[in-house]
Parts: C-alpha cells; sequence; structure tokens
C-alpha cells in the first residue's frame, strides 16, 4: 500500500466521464420558495448501535493507517536521501515497524469488512447471510474561508452576509458522514450529491481550483486518498449510496414475500449505483471506486438479487409438483453460475488482493451450495414423482420440462421413459443425490477454511441443515440390492423466472433549493461567467418612454437601447442586466415585476444596478443557460427528471458529448443577445 499526499501530482485528477468535451448537465430538481435548510439530518455520532460502533472502529484504524502510511513515505524518502549507512540501517529497521503495523491494521480493518452479521436482519429465520458494504470514511473540510474568499474576488458581494449559507452546507456535509440506515440516510445523500450540482457551477470554474482538498477511504482497505476535484467527492458519496442500499437490502427479513421484494430492490438499486458510478467518472484514486472493483460489485449484487429471487419462488411454491420442482432447480443453478461468474470476478488481478478472504470464501460456499441446492430439487422431483391415470395428460408438460432440465442428456434410456419407469427416476434422482452430496461437502470444506465464516453459526446450521436433508434423502433411495453402479447426473440448465434489473439512481426523487441561490440565478452567476463591475444608472422617463427593450426573468436582459433615447443617455448598453431596482434586489425578479417597478416610478426616476457579461464560457451556455421561447424562469436547466423506473443513466446524468439539441429550448448566448436588431421585438420582449 502507497499513500499519495498529493495526488494531484502523482496522478489524474477524478473526474466525470466527458468532463473535457461539451456537456449538458440536468440540475438536481429544484424546489420552489424560500429556502429553510435541510430536514434531513445524519445518525447521532455518539449512539451506540452495533453499526455506530463498526463504523467508529473502522474510522479509527482509517486514522491509523493514515498514520502509518505518512511515516512510512517519510522513512522511504530519508533512505532515499540518506548516505549514512548507520542512519540507513535504523530507517530500515523503523520500515520493517511500520510495515509490520499496517499489515495488522489490514487485517483487522478486513475482519471489520468481514463482520455481515452485524448488517442482518433480526429475524429468526435462517437464511445465508448477504453481503453489505461499509461506508466510505471521510474527513472533516472546512470551506468557510475559501467560500468567503471566491464570493468576494468573484461575485464582488460581502462574503459576511453569505456565512449562514456556507454553515449549512457545512452541515449538510457532517450529517451525510453519518446517515441512518433507511430511507431518511439516502434522502440524506442525495440531498447533498444534488447540492454538489450547484457547489459546482458556482464555485469552481474549469480552468482553476478552490484549493480545497476532498479526503476519503477506501472502503475496504482504509488507505486514504486526496483530491481537489470536486468529482472525487461526488463519485464517494454516490458510492455510499450504493453501499447504504446494500445495507438496507441485507436488514431485510427474507422470510416474507414483501421482504425478498424490499431486498431485490435494494440489491438493484445498489448495483445502479455502482454501475452508474463504473460509466460516468473516471482516474478514481482509491481501488474501491476502480473499474475492476465496481465491475465485481455490480455482479455481487445481481448474485444476491437472483438469490433473493430463488427464496421467493420457494416461498411461494404451494405445491410439490414435478413440473414446479424442476423449476426450483433450474432456479437454483442460475444462483450458481451468477455466483461464480462474481467468483471468477474476484480472481482476476486487480481485485484478486483487494476483496477480503471472507468475500470470496462466501461466494464460493454460495456458488457450491445453490449448485447442491439444483441437484437436490432435481431429485425430489424424479423421486417423488407419483402417476396415475388421472395424471397421464400431464405427461406431456413434465416431458417437456425434463428434457429442459439438463444441459446435456444423461447416459440411459430416453428420458420419456425414464419419465414414465419409476426404477428409471429412482437411478436418476439418486445420480443427482450424489453430485449434490459431493456440492453440499465442498461448500462445507470451504466455508472451514475461513475463520471468518466459522464464526458465522447461521451459515454453518443453513449448511449443516441442506446437507443432512440431502444426507438423508439418498439413504431413503438406497437400496441393498443395489449393485448397480450410480451413474453420472448431468449438470442442470440455469433458468430463471424473474432476471436481475439494474435501476440507475433518481436523483430527481430529492428536490433540492440551491443554498447560495441569494448569488442569483445560475445562468448568469456562476463560477465560469465573467461580468464587470456593478453600475448605477439613473433612468428618467422622457416624452418617448424610457427608450429600452427589456427581455426575459431572472435577470431580466435589457435587450435592446433607441439610440438617442433616455436609457442610451442615462449609460444603458444592450445587453446589460437589471440586477437592482432602487436599491432592491432583482436578480430574481420576473419580467412583469421590473416592468411594473419602472412603469410605477417617480418624476426623480429610477436608480438601476446593472451589470454587463464580459465572457461566459461556452460550455456553461449548454449546460445551464437555458431559456424557453418565451425567455422566462430562473434556470431552464434545473428542468425535472423522468419517472426513476423509465430512466436511463444517460436521462439521469448526460456525461458523454450531445451533437444534436433536442427540444423546444433556445440557447441564450450572448452574442445573439448583443447584435439583437432594436425594433424587431421577439416573444417575451417589450418596448419602453
Amino acid at each position: 500500500m502507497r499513500m499519495a499526499e498529493e495526488p494531484a501530482t502523482r496522478q489524474p485528477e477524478m473526474s466525470d466521464a466527458g468532463s473535457d468535451e461539451e456537456l449538458e448537465l440536468p440540475a438536481p430538481m429544484m424546489e420552489q420558495g424560500s429556502h429553510d435548510g435541510s430536514i434531513r439530518k445524519g445518525c447521532d455520532p455518539c449512539s451506540q448501535t452495533q453499526r455506530s460502533k463498526l463504523q467508529h472502529r473502522r474510522a479509527r484504524i482509517n486514522q491509523q493507517i493514515n498514520k502509518e502510511m505518512r511515516m512510512r513515505a517519510g522513512a522511504e524518502n530519508l533512505f532515499r536521501a540518506t548516505t549514512n549507512n548507520k542512519v540507513k540501517e535504523t530507517v530500515a529497521l523503523e520500515l520493517s515497524f511500520v510495515n509490520s503495523n499496517l499489515q495488522l491494521l489490514k487485517e483487522e480493518l478486513e475482519e471489520l469488512n468481514s463482520s455481515m452479521e452485524v448488517y442482518q436482519t433480526e429475524s429468526e429465520a435462517i437464511n445465508v447471510p448477504m453481503i453489505p458494504l461499509g461506508l466510505k470514511e471521510t474527513k472533516e473540510v472546512d470551506l468557510t474561508v475559501p467560500l468567503k474568499e471566491y464570493i468576494c474576488e468573484h461575485y464582488r458581494e460581502d462574503s459576511s452576509l453569505f456565512e449562514k449559507e456556507i454553515k449549512e452546507f457545512m452541515e449538510l456535509r457532517q450529517a451525510m458522514r453519518t446517515p441512518s440506515r433507511n430511507e431518511a440516510g439516502l434522502e440524506l445523500l442525495v440531498e447533498y450529491y444534488n447540492q454538489l450540482y450547484y457547489l459546482d457551477q458556482r464555485f469552481f470554474p474549469p480552468h482553476r481550483t478552490l484549493g480545497v482538498h476532498f479526503h476519503w477511504y477506501d472502503s475496504l482497505t482504509g488507505v486514504p486518498s486526496c483530491q481537489r476535484a470536486l468529482a472525487f467527492e461526488k463519485g464517494s458519496v454516490l458510492f455510499n449510496v450504493g453501499a447504504l442500499y446494500t445495507q438496507i437490502g441485507a436488514r431485510q427479513d427474507r422470510s416474507a414475500a414483501t421482504g425478498i421484494d424490499r431486498a431485490i430492490d435494494a440489491f438493484q438499486r445498489a448495483a445502479g449505483a455502482f454501475n452508474f458510478l463504473k460509466e460516468n467518472f473516471s482516474n478514481a484514486p482509491s481501488l474501491d471506486m476502480s473499474g475492476p472493483s465496481l465491475c465485481m460489485l455490480v455482479r455481487l449484487m445481481i448474485a444476491q438479487v437472483q438469490e433473493c429471487v430463488f427464496e421467493r419462488v420457494t416461498l411461494t411454491m404451494q405445491d410439490t409438483h414435478f413440473t414446479s420442482q424442476l423449476q426450483v432447480a433450474q432456479e437454483a443453478a442460475r444462483v450458481s453460475d451468477v455466483y461464480s461468474l462474481v467468483l471468477q470476478t474476484m480472481s482476476q488481478p486487480l481485485v484478486k488482493d483487494y476483496v477480503p478472504f471472507s468475500w470470496a470464501s462466501m461466494v464460493q460456499v454460495k456458488a457450491e451450495h445453490f449448485r447442491a441446492l439444483s441437484h437436490y430439487y432435481a431429485a425430489v422431483a424424479l423421486c417423488d414423482r407419483t402417476q396415475s391415470i388421472d395424471e397421464e395428460e400431464c405427461d406431456e408438460e413434465g416431458e417437456k420440462a425434463l428434457l429442459q432440465l439438463h444441459v446435456s442428456n444423461p447416459a440411459g434410456p430416453p428420458l420419456s421413459q425414464v419419465l414414465r419407469d419409476p426404477e428409471e427416476r429412482r437411478k436418476l434422482g439418486k445420480a443427482h443425490l450424489r453430485r449434490a452430496l459431493i456440492r453440499h461437502e465442498e461448500a462445507m470444506r470451504v466455508h472451514g477454511l475461513c475463520k471468518i465464516l466459522r464464526k458465522m453459526d447461521i451459515l454453518q446450521e443453513v449448511l449443516s441443515f441442506v446437507h443432512k436433508r440431502s444426507l438423508d434423502k439418498y439413504s431413503e433411495m438406497d437400496r441393498e440390492d443395489d449393485f448397480d453402479e450410480t451413474a453420472e447426473a448431468p449438470e442442470i440448465h440455469s433458468q430463471t423466472q424473474q432476471k436481475p434489473d439494474i435501476i440507475p439512481p433518481n436523483f430527481s426523487t430529492v428536490q433540492v433549493t440551491d443554498i447560495f441561490r441569494r448569488l442569483g440565478p445560475l445562468s448568469v452567476f456562476c463560477a465560469r461567467a465573467r461580468w464587470g463591475p456593478v453600475r448605477l444608472v439613473c433612468l428618467q422617463r422622457g416624452e418617448g418612454g424610457l427608450g429600452l427593450t427589456l427581455r426575459g426573468d431572472s435577470p431580466v436582459l435589457v435587450a435592446g437601447v433607441v439610440p438617442g433615447g433616455c436609457a442610451e443617455e442615462a449609460g444603458l448598453r444592450e445587453g446589460d442586466y437589471i440586477v437592482a431596482v432602487d436599491g432592491e434586489n432583482r436578480k430574481w425578479a420576473k419580467h412583469g415585476e421590473v416592468v411594473h417597478s419602472l412603469k410605477s416610478c417617480s418624476d426623480r426616476g429610477v436608480e438601476l444596478s446593472v451589470i454587463t457579461l464580459h465572457t461566459h464560457d461556452t460550455q456553461v451556455e449548454r449546460r445551464s443557460v437555458m431559456l424557453s421561447p418565451r425567455g422566462d424562469k430562473e434556470n431552464a436547466c434545473q428542468r425535472p427528471m423522468g419517472g426513476a423506473k423509465a430512466q436511463s443513466s444517460v436521462s439521469l446524468l448526460n456525461w458523454n458529448r450531445k451533437k444534436n439539441r433536442e427540444g423546444g429550448g433556445v440557447t441564450k448566448r450572448l452574442g445573439s443577445t448583443f447584435s439583437l436588431p432594436f425594433g424587431n421585438l421577439g416573444d417575451g420582449e417589450s418596448m419602453y
């Protein structure tokens, strides 16, 4: 393990995929009205639940690992720099101690990450435990000074007036470090994730950094990572969304169909979060957010969904009908196949040394366990089948199901004959039971090799129960006069009633209001825009009116000025934005409100505060400066996203280049704004 003190100098900053290209990024759902702060709070850090104790221990180990790695980095630098042999010997000895301590801490953290029972349901039902993820830990970040400096420098505002907003944002970040293990905790994480969108637009220009470093610890190894890119913060929060879904899925009571359905939904959403992170973020500095690790996590979640589907099939199976038993056998084979794929992914070079040994052991145990169950249910279907005259019409259906059961045809008579001959069915069933016993014993062997799994009593109980059940069934089928050698049963063909669905995160489910909304609409007042100082213009009505044309809302734009008119003489220019009228803030004012203020001015006139944009990043124009044909609303980019079910990851957060623009929205470009010919009034424009 090696810690990067300043990752920005050693590796690329983590970024949103395609962040250097032309982007169109839908903003989070925007709440209307005043902003009174978040109603969502994190858990009490001092609470003494089992899960909180586990997180506290993980945080303590992360800090110790961070300390040891700093010591090792310093010792390595000294070892390379010194030419004194005595000093080199001393440093080498110190390095051996540090490496030993790191190894011990790594093993302790691995044991914590393998504490699956803490996250399991408290129900008395006996179910195979699921694999949850612990949350990524992060250090506190003080944004007060950087944000205040940027507000003063860029927005030319009194930063002391925004202390409330800065404090609110920091409290929200502090709360999201300890989310509750329920829907409220998920909403808290998504709320913070959505606020990061606005923070990015307000304070992170494309070609400079804010000077803030975000520190996060690897979820499994505890290795710290530090980057200045806000994408690292967003990716880590998104990872925790997926991790929290795994904990919610693992805690469901799967002894009832409703609990199984909730577990399926949670694991599918966890897979969606990890898959979204894998596809939309790059240059992750920590292994838990690397492509191979995220691919492994997605497949692990899909396997756990498939396991829940199997449990629901066995739970809702009302009879012991021949075809029903064969269906369960194929469901079990499907679960075994997907866990085998997960195990194969965990064996890849970049993941093999990273994944906890207990995880790999658990996955292998499940692959063997469900393969054994597939053979067991096939044997039960064959051996317990009874045939009567009334059931002869079902032979065609049973024969079709039996023909589709195996990967290859078994040796011996045709399956149509096996279906009608009790003795042949017994022999084939016995062959399946023999394979089931071999798989059960292999699962128990792998289980016994892992110290952490041996401590899980419920897993031991499940494996022992199914093994004894298969052994009893085999003894029941075995006969003293059965001298024929048991044939080799073919593998079961996997098939499922429900294929897992990767559900991408739906950020629009949590509506937020931009905490720094008072800075003004993002269409103008963002980090990528540049404008001149505020100008005070004293405007008086003449005989021909004010002599200007206004357009749009939030803020209202001076679209045209009459040559020689009152507005031109007062110093107004085409392209100015009205930000205040008679000292009253009008950045968010609607078109009609500004017009009303101008019309109701007294004889002494009205004092306008206006600004002129000098430069504006083209990327921002395409991402956030969207106006409808009427030129209304605060930010048309802050439009609702589609429903959760029908959304793809592209509709949720499109990081890729879009060559064609769709929809009725019209992009407001400064060039076209400044060249508007006076007298050609468009929609939403008014002349005064």
